[in-house]
């Protein structure tokens, strides 16, 4: 089953689209966690914590890497001479940091030399489970001011891509998994529901094995400082997008002296459990579908009705797309969904909404396949595999069928189109997981870190803006500074705002830090 909050390259019909995910977390009773609140830091320095690296063995943070040509990822092609790729050693388990190692995939871009050099700057462009290795030549070019002075450096998460990238099912599995319905409405679909849920956990346990206990944030946390060390950076410059806002906090929290410049952009709110965060970002959506009628001159509650009316239609009877499969329920949200994250896709939803009525599946079913990354020859991506690996091993909160069923009705309240999926996605994304979750949300307070830049954008659909101040409160005062851009879209740098590129690019270069609560209106 698909997740709508994850984080891709995407490509179909002509669009690129970016994406993210969270992992689960929350209280494990039967209490709506949808605010997540907690208390708000003092301020004060707690006692000090040891720093996580002092245990490691020289032979971790002391190690060569051996930069080379990068080869072909998957169905990506072999990027140019430019770039190197190298493997970097890290304790399978931190507990046992003299115990057995495995490989973490690294590419880099080094400076072009057009300024004095700060050091690395490390991506994480969201997941969990998006591959760094291949999504940074794809939007290198976006960042070409920060590489005049940064060596631009990404890498593939323990657990995703070539860092023994988890797989829990076959193509062929997965797409059978397609027909499955996500919004059951009788007692014979809650049964395939679940069913197909605990399949996917036992194929990632049959896969993974001993790896699937240690693919946790607070561990790719980790990995990152052993990068640090090993790349020569007396701290880490980092800039995270979407889920890598999350690691990017947890990280802050866990080296709070080692924080250079970080910035957060498309912010995962860190107070929410996992009801919190479907509840989030089925307001985030259904804000971005409101946006999208009104820019179409159509009032937000009739077009939703409109376009909730033909799901069911298509629920009780999938369309043709000209091919074997059919456009189902299911996926007709997923091709939706996709094209919000954007405004510039707007217009491929008005397309292919027009083509569902008239009866033709096609142009949604395309847009599905865009999101679950499945290429014209039916072959998947894993990066949902690993995704749903990592969150589940994140969080603590395990809602049941029962319980999700009793939260419907609110989520519908919420979104009466991306309601009823996120409220059954609770209890389905980590039903019977194989692995216990680590906390009830991510723990990002950093006292005494220096300021890391936190960015909002107003019309974000899969990590809502209220999310960024939030993680600039958990912070800490003086730590996180908030800034806002009134725009639309999945994340801010690089979506057409000057103002936005150019706070950024003056943290990230020079620096400056800006003003708390600034607001870019364009």
């Amino acid at each position: 089953m698909p997740r709508f909050v994850r984080s891709a390259a995407l490509a179909a019909a002509g669009i690129l689209v970016a994406g993210l995910a969270v992992g689960c977390g929350g209280s494990d009773d039967d209490q709506d966690s949808a605010d997540g609140k907690r208390p708000a830091p003092t301020g004060a320095d707690p006692a000090p914590r040891p720093d996580p690296s002092s245990t490691l063995p020289a032979a971790v943070t002391t190690q060569k890497l051996d930069w080379g040509g990068c080869k072909a990822a998957g169905s990506d092609p072999a990027p140019g001479d430019e770039w190197q790729c190298a493997t970097l050693k890290v304790p399978l388990d931190y507990e046992k940091p003299d115990g057995e190692t495995m490989g973490v995939a690294l590419i880099r871009a080094k400076s072009t030399g057009k300024g004095d050099r700060i050091g690395s700057l490390l991506f994480n462009f969201g997941g969990p489970g998006g591959s760094g290795v291949s999504m940074l030549p794809s939007f290198a070019d976006s960042y070409g001011k920060l590489r005049e002075r940064y060596d631009l450096v990404s890498f593939d998460p323990r657990g995703v891509g070539a860092s023994a990238g988890v797989r829990c099912r076959s193509d062929q599995e997965t797409q059978a998994a397609e027909k499955t319905d996500l919004t059951p409405d009788t007692p014979a679909e809650e049964k395939a529901y679940f069913k197909d849920a605990a399949a996917f956990g036992a194929g990632c346990a049959r896969s993974a094995k001993k790896l699937l206990p240690h693919v946790s944030t607070a561990e790719a946390a980790r990995d990152m400082d052993v990068l640090r060390q090993v790349l020569g950076d007396e701290k880490l410059h980092y800039f995270g997008i979407s889920y890598g806002t999350e690691l990017g906090g947890t990280y802050a929290h866990l080296f709070p002296k080692k924080v250079g410049r970080l910035t957060l952009d498309a912010v995962v709110d860190p107070t929410a459990g996992s009801v919190g965060h479907a509840e989030n970002q089925a307001r985030g959506f259904q804000r971005a579908l409101d946006n999208y009628l009104k820019a179409n001159g159509q009032d937000p509650k009739a077009g939703t009705k409109k376009i909730v009316d033909l799901l069911r239609r298509i629920d009780t009877k999938p369309l043709p797309t000209g091919t074997d499969r059919r456009l189902n329920e299911s996926l007709a949200t997923t091709g939706i969904t996709v094209t919000l994250y954007s405004k510039q896709t707007w217009p491929a939803l008005t397309n292919a909404l027009e083509e569902a009525e008239k009866g033709n599946g096609a142009a949604l079913l395309q847009l599905a396949d865009a999101y679950n990354e499945r290429d014209a020859s039916g072959r998947y991506s894993t990066q949902s595999h690993s995704q749903r690996a990592i969150s589940c091993r994140d969080g603590k909160e395990r809602p049941t069928p029962e319980q999700a069923k009793a939260r419907l009705d609110r989520f519908r309240e919420i979104s009466p189109l991306f309601g009823t999926f996120m409220g059954w996605d609770t209890a389905g994304w980590c039903h019977e997981w194989p692995v216990a979750g680590l906390h009830d949300s991510p723990e990002v307070s950093a006292p005494g870190a220096d300021p890391v830049l936190v960015v909002g954008n107003t019309g974000d659909p899969a990590t809502p803006y209220e999310g960024a101040r939030k993680m600039a409160d958990e912070l800490g005062k003086g730590v996180g500074v908030h800034l806002t851009w009134k725009g639309e879209g999945h994340g801010a740098y690089g979506n057409g705002s000057d103002c936005v590129d150019g706070t950024i690019n003056d943290y990230l270069l020079d620096g400056k830090v800006p003003d708390d609560n600034k607001v870019c209106e364009s």
